[in-house]
């Protein structure tokens, strides 16, 4: 995939200022060290520091300090439990269904003189999701998932804005999907729950693949996953238009990014390690070819979904735009992006929303709802 674009994205990394240490402070020690004497996560603070307070400007405090809180979750109902008792216990919790009630206020409103609105109908979130969160301010714990009567566990605790990209994707009965980097597993147990899809999960690591079928063996029955509505693979993913093109109705692109929540709080498996410097510069790169990717294997008129937990627009909108850039000019296939301020709207009682991203979505972590960050952009493969 060496196309233009691909250079341009090379052009762009020259213009990200990754960290450095100060020359007064470089040195080599003479003995080993179990303790690097700058951690990966102060060289997370110290990039993001330097790129965001630019990025957003005023806002850099805020979501700076929120980023280094604790974070906001939200709990999956595990539909193959027992899903109304489960739901009733996290209501007694005084946790509240974020997605259902923000339908069914949406569907309501046209009442109330909002006769503008599209109907839910025209923008179609998947079906069949039911995730419980804390309101706004509140910073209660949900406890851990137990084991169900059914022999699955209950509920899956995650980052309530990383049901998002999988309520964008619109599923409908019947639907062929893939999540192209499924693992560890959050977002395809949530392609699962909608119950309406013939699923093919992939990641190219093998060690996370182990994590998602962990996350399946705890949470899906056995004729489910032995069945054939879902198939796990470790192939690499940037080949997939040329393994499987014009194939899938849906196509989920959840690609490796900064993490940059991660970044802040954890050394393990952090992508700011010296180590790893010429990987993280790589990445918008890669993230263009799982995406070109993505939208190969979507037939024409499909829909892709692209999402990070970054809240870099170097491997966000500049992604997006570049790839659609590279599909029209080296497969000449046309790919719209779709509008998603209904999408907004319907979700800003829960989320914190970044009111100026040129396309798609990108919910910004706030002390009062401390989800994220997520971005998100839906596509329509035209051609």
């Amino acid at each position: 995939m060496a196309a233009p674009i691909l250079s341009g994205v090379r052009k762009l990394l020259k213009h990200v200022h990754f960290a450095t240490i100060p020359r007064r402070h470089r040195h080599k020690k003479k003995w080993a060290a179990t303790e690097p004497k700058f951690p990966a996560v102060r060289l997370a603070l110290q990039n993001f520091d330097m790129t965001y307070s630019v990025q957003f400007g005023d806002l850099w405090p805020s979501i700076r300090v929120s980023l280094l809180s604790e974070q906001k979750y939200g709990a999956l109902v595990n539909n193959f439990a027992a899903w109304d008792h489960v739901s009733a216990k996290l209501e007694e919790l005084s946790a509240r269904d974020f997605v259902n009630e923000a339908i069914s206020h949406w569907e309501l409103e046209p009442e109330s003189g909002q006769s503008g609105a599209p109907s839910p109908a025209s923008w179609a979130c998947s079906p069949n999701l039911r995730c419980f969160t804390f309101a706004r301010g509140d910073v209660s714990r949900f406890p851990p998932a137990r084991l169900g009567s059914l022999g699955v566990m209950d509920y899956y605790l995650m980052d309530a804005a990383s049901l998002l990209p999988v309520l964008a994707l619109g599923l409908q009965p019947g639907d062929i999907v893939l999540d192209l980097c499924a693992a560890p597993g959050g977002k395809t147990l949530a392609l699962l729950q909608t119950g309406c899809c013939n699923l093919a999960a992939n990641d190219l690591s093998t060690s996370r693949i182990g994590r998602l079928q962990k996350v399946l063996h705890s949470y899906v029955p056995e004729e489910i996953r032995d069945g054939n509505q879902v198939r796990v693979t470790s192939w690499d993913g940037r080949k997939w238009g040329e393994l499987e093109g014009d194939t899938y109705d849906r196509v989920l692109v959840d690609v490796p990014c900064t993490t940059d929540r991660h970044s802040l709080h954890e050394e393990e498996n952090n992508i700011f390690q010296r180590s790893r410097k010429k990987e993280r510069q790589m990445l918008p790169m890669l993230q263009v070819q799982l995406l070109a990717a993505g939208l190969l294997a979507t037939k024409p008129g499909g829909h892709v979904v692209y999402s990070t937990c970054s809240l870099s627009h170097l491997q966000n909108e500049y992604v997006v735009q570049g790839t659609i850039e590279l599909l029209a000019n080296q497969y000449s296939i046309e790919v719209q992006v779709e509008d998603l301020t209904h999408f907004r709207r319907l979700f800003m009682d829960t989320f914190c929303f970044f009111p100026s991203c040129q396309v798609g979505e990108l919910v910004i972590p706030n002390l009062m709802a401390n989800f994220g960050p997520m971005y998100f952009c839906k596509m329509r493969r035209l051609t």
